[in-house]
């Protein structure tokens, strides 16, 4: 099957899975927007062309926020898929305070692929946190969610110098060492 169709298959399977949520900005934004995101800053701006990169960045939430299993990543997309995404995953039955100091622990030992993920991740968030507060945020939270995203950039730099400056631009300007 052509890249492209297998593309558009991952962008197709995570619309249908995302189709009842939406972002918890002003605007109530549909979800998928979030995952297309992430994908762009990786092709777009990363210069990453891989396909399994690009279609776990379609699916990074699915198993997170939705019914979807991994396993039913890897029946559709394929082992190494199923792996990144894996990766980028948190344990939504732990504590959210749990599951962020998880993911500074975790993140150095994520494969290469998985790392580019969560740094796109982290940079099309913290651009949505700059354009627009979330419904029940305070700044102190979204200053909070700045610094820890720090931590998880620090956690896996090397990766990705086009995100990494990008996300260091962004840490400048919130007074968040850099």
């Amino acid at each position: 099957m052509a890249e492209v169709t297998l593309l558009l298959e991952a962008t197709h399977f995570a619309a249908e899975k995302h189709r009842r949520q939406r972002r918890k900005d002003r605007e109530e934004t549909p979800y998928i927007n979030h995952p297309i995101g992430v994908a762009r800053i990786l092709s777009h701006e990363a210069g990453i062309s891989d396909l399994a990169v690009l279609q776990a960045a379609l699916l990074h939430d699915t198993v997170e926020d939705t019914d979807t299993t991994l396993q039913e990543i890897e029946e559709k997309f394929g082992q190494e898929v199923r792996k990144i995404v894996e990766d980028v995953t948190d344990d939504k039955t732990l504590p959210k305070m749990k599951r962020k100091q998880l993911q500074i622990e975790h993140a150095p030992h994520c494969s290469h692929k998985a790392k580019l993920v969560k740094l796109a991740d982290k940079l099309y968030n913290l651009r949505d946190l700059n354009r627009c507060t979330p419904n029940g945020w305070s700044e102190q939270r979204v200053q909070e969610y700045f610094q820890w995203a720090f931590q998880v950039v620090n956690a896996i730099r090397g990766t990705n110098t086009a995100m990494e400056k990008s996300l260091d631009q962004l840490f400048r300007e919130r007074g968040v060492a850099a």
